[in-house]
């Protein structure tokens, strides 16, 4: 949150994977307590928020994911990282598998 907090401050845009939309849904739809807000409202901020743009899945970063190959098992995670190579962007991301995978540049 620090790093998000941050960029906001300094007024530079974030990107999100639409991958990570989709795994903030299933935590928060299965009822974890890491983010204290409702779906609709966080998505809702997220959407109206000038400094996030969703990345959409398209047919590079496909091609990125099987690159990235099996060093990574969960396909969301494979998603997301490819993601982050094909826009050449740095991870926020705590998933120590990612961080020592060294396969994206990772914000520490």
């Amino acid at each position: 949150m620090r790093v998000i907090e941050q960029a906001v401050k300094r007024s530079e845009p974030l990107a999100i994977s639409d991958m990570t939309l989709l795994e903030i849904a299933v935590l928060l739809g299965e009822g974890s307590h890491r983010i204290n807000s409702s779906i609709e409202d966080l998505f809702t901020d997220l959407q109206d928020n000038p400094f996030f743009r969703v990345l959409p899945l398209t047919y590079e970063i496909a091609v990125e994911v099987a690159a990235v190959g099996p060093s990574l098992r969960d396909p969301a995670d494979r998603a997301i990282v490819a993601t982050a190579r094909v826009h050449r962007l740095r991870l926020v991301t705590s998933d120590q598998r990612i961080v020592e995978s060294k396969l994206v540049s990772v914000v520490e």
